[in-house]
């Protein structure tokens, strides 16, 4: 089985970051307000980013580490931006 994690962009341009076993159901949750927390007032979602774990584990940790990051790094993970990526991330500054 395969657990994903996930990037959301929002109504109001913010970001969400989820992890789930079924993508298709989730995206379809946070679409219908099926969830009452974070994108329940940001609808319309749409999926911005996902990628694949072989456990639960992995996504989530995955998940957490992203939450922490500003919206500059999350944007250049998204659009596939890997030198971006790096140079943010040995930006002191950009630890958060």
């Amino acid at each position: 089985m395969a657990f994903f994690t996930y990037i959301l962009k929002c109504s109001d341009d913010s970001f969400y970051i989820g992890h789930t076993e079924n993508l298709e159901q989730r995206i379809a949750q946070h679409q219908t307000g099926y969830f009452t927390g974070y994108t329940y007032k940001r609808r319309p979602v749409t999926l911005v980013w996902s990628e694949s774990f072989q456990t639960r584990i992995e996504a989530l940790e995955a998940e957490k580490q992203i939450k922490g990051w500003s919206k500059a790094k999350k944007q250049a993970l998204i659009n596939g931006d890997w030198e971006l990526l790096s140079q943010l991330a040995r930006n002191r500054s950009d630890r958060r």
